[in-house]
């Protein structure tokens, strides 16, 4: 079960890069509530962590699938978590990508990608100090002015996004295209660099020693989410391995295409390790 990233994405960007995986496993693309081509709910306060893990568990159902593989990219692995610590059971592995179990913490990592270069942190400054919606016309008032959508997912986001291949045809106001409504109650209206929506209660440092399902940790050096965070989730998770992939960003999958499968691939059908893999630094 393959779960995207946002929140607010949709499986798109995950393709074609994960397809080898399709040769040794069944792979189901979930596109989240609000998300994608999936039915948004009358009501966005419908949008809460708890509601998407019951979404997932429902298609498991379902779907009839038993226990299955969670991989999850970003958002898709904040969910996982909460997923794991009420579902374990009906998981035989969980894949964490490029994630953080603490919103808290995430903040910190977020306030320092915001201080990065002078004239983009200074743009950035500017945008959100003169309001980052209500402007243009009537279509472009409920989500970020250009400007910001350069400044923030341009300037200080994309060092952080690619590193070994950066995507010569990316455009920030691209990132766009996503569910504002969606995007707002789950994120937050002030701004990319504080999380105060309704991923405000993603708090499970204390709680991952619980989770006993085989886990598969992995993050680029140069991360959005910094690796830090996912040392830390490998050291409270008891059956963990961690990859941390060099010269890669948040996407690590399009970074390194083959590295990232192969881990994927190895962790799910090597039933036991000859070694304990506590960390991998894979060059």
């Amino acid at each position: 079960m393959i779960v995207h990233g946002g929140p607010g994405g949709s499986h798109d960007y995950f393709l074609p890069y994960p397809l080898p995986l399709a040769r040794q496993n069944r792979l189901i693309f979930i596109e989240e509530r609000g998300s994608g081509r999936s039915q948004k709910p009358e009501d966005s306060a419908g949008y809460t962590v708890e509601h998407t893990v019951e979404d997932v568990e429902a298609v498991r159902q379902g779907l009839v699938l038993g226990k299955i593989t969670w991989l999850g990219h970003s958002c898709g692995s904040v969910l996982a978590q909460p997923y794991a610590l009420k579902y374990q059971n009906n998981l035989s592995h969980l894949i964490l990508c490029s994630t953080f179990a603490s919103t808290a913490e995430m903040n910190q990592v977020l306030a320092r990608v915001k201080a990065a270069p002078d004239e983009v942190r200074e743009q950035i400054d500017r945008e959100e100090k003169a309001g980052l919606y209500g402007h243009g016309k009537e279509y472009e008032k409920n989500r970020y002015t250009n400007d910001y959508m350069i400044a923030a997912w341009g300037g200080a986001y994309f060092p952080y996004l690619y590193q070994n291949h950066p995507d010569r045809n990316y455009d920030p106001t691209q990132t766009a295209n996503l569910p504002w409504d969606l995007y707002r109650e789950m994120w937050g209206s002030h701004g990319e660099f504080v999380i105060d929506g309704n991923l405000r209660s993603v708090e499970y440092v204390a709680r991952l020693h619980t989770i006993h399902v085989p886990t598969l940790i992995i993050a680029g050096d140069h991360d959005e989410c910094d690796p830090a965070l996912s040392q830390e989730m490998h050291a409270k998770i008891a059956d963990s391995q961690i990859v941390i992939l060099p010269k890669r960003g948040h996407l690590t999958f399009v970074d390194q295409q083959g590295m990232f499968n192969d881990s994927v691939n190895t962790f799910v059908h090597l039933k036991k390790p000859k070694t304990p893999m506590a960390t991998t630094k894979v060059d």
